[in-house]
């Protein structure tokens, strides 16, 4: 437990470089704040790096992959065997996150976080299974406390062996048939929001579809009346939901900084979030999802997202197409000519 203890200190953003941020922005070839949001990302990152001139060099994308037992109780539009095809997608590199990646300049780490399936042949892989897959939330805890703080110091681990490797930014992906609905529980518990505004159409519903995953979300909500982070995640959540939690929990205390992708990865977010309040101050959320509840979920943590491109997909290409924006936030700092020197060669 005091391993889980250490992962949950993190320390707030050092605010000592704010005014002198500011002051190299204000004083670039540009009207003040005429780059808008994009000034702020570079303030953003320069505090999180502690540097007046931040870098975006190597980002990784940390996809963890894992089923739901819930999708044995109809909550999702596909099998649970669509998580291990995407997987080998995924690994094989022919996924969307493959394509985007290539394009955006980043790596791509696939993680075994619970997949109900052998995937030990599977080379390239990350072996960190905690179980084959989460019990149904609907009948039964989706997890034991025990698997549930295994799943978080496993994500820690992985952003740290990442950044170790030379990552400077942290993207966060996922894979897993049936996680929207297992999100939409957490989402209930720890924003808090009306269970009806959190569930949406995940990979997609017809309308009888929809009724019947709020019908069995609700028998899960009503199974428990879980309100703290940790029991609600062994309630409801799925393993790699936790990791991602986990992950962004380790970045942050390594002072990088990480970017969010949309309604799952948003979740894990807020749970990392609700254990560790500062957390905070080291994510960059990437876009505002289509998916039902992720743009009121972006306002129980206080986040206006860098994007709005009616995605739902996942993955973390959402979190990718972010990239450049992050990289070129970073050049306004170190390339741009400084207003001074402008104004003197007119003279």
């Amino acid at each position: 437990m005091t391993e889980l203890t250490d992962l949950f200190s993190v320390p707030p953003v050092d605010q000592g470089l704010r005014a002198p941020l500011r002051q190299a922005l204000d004083g670039k070839a540009k009207p003040v704040g005429a780059l808008g949001r994009i000034e702020d990302l570079a303030l953003t990152l320069g505090l999180i790096q502690r540097s007046l001139r931040p870098t975006v060099t190597r980002p990784v994308l940390l996809v963890f992959a894992g089923d739901h037992g819930l999708t044995r109780s109809g909550v999702a539009a596909y099998p649970a065997g669509v998580t291990v095809a995407m997987v080998d997608t995924l690994q094989s590199g022919r996924a969307s996150a493959n394509a985007f990646a290539a394009v955006v300049g980043a790596e791509v780490q696939v993680v075994d976080a619970g997949v109900d399936a052998d995937l030990s042949d599977r080379t390239g892989l990350i072996h960190a299974k905690v179980a084959p897959g989460t019990k149904d939330a609907s009948l039964e805890p989706a997890m034991t406390p025990d698997q549930a703080q295994a799943a978080l110091l496993e994500g820690a681990a992985m952003a740290r062996a990442a950044i170790d490797d030379g990552a400077d930014v942290i993207a966060l992906g996922e894979m897993g048939i049936g996680n929207s609905a297992s999100a939409a529980l957490l989402m209930h518990r720890l924003a808090p929001a009306p269970l009806i505004d959190c569930v949406g159409q995940g990979a997609g519903h017809s309308p009888e579809g929809m009724a019947r995953k709020q019908a069995v979300l609700a028998q899960a909500a009503a199974r428990s009346d879980a309100t703290a982070p940790l029991e609600v995640l062994s309630q409801f959540g799925g393993f790699e939901i936790a990791m991602m939690a986990g992950a962004l929990l380790g970045a942050a205390r390594a002072g990088v900084p990480v970017i969010v992708d949309g309604f799952i990865g948003s979740a894990a977010a807020l749970l990392a979030i609700r254990l560790a309040p500062h957390a905070r101050d080291y994510c960059i959320f990437a876009h505002a999802s289509a998916e039902a509840g992720h743009r009121r979920l972006l306002e129980a943590v206080e986040a206006q997202p860098l994007l709005g491109l009616d995605m739902r997909l996942g993955e973390g290409t959402g979190a990718l197409l972010a990239v450049p924006l992050l990289k070129a936030a970073c050049a306004l700092l170190s390339d741009v000519a400084e207003l001074k020197d402008i104004l003197e060669a007119a003279r």
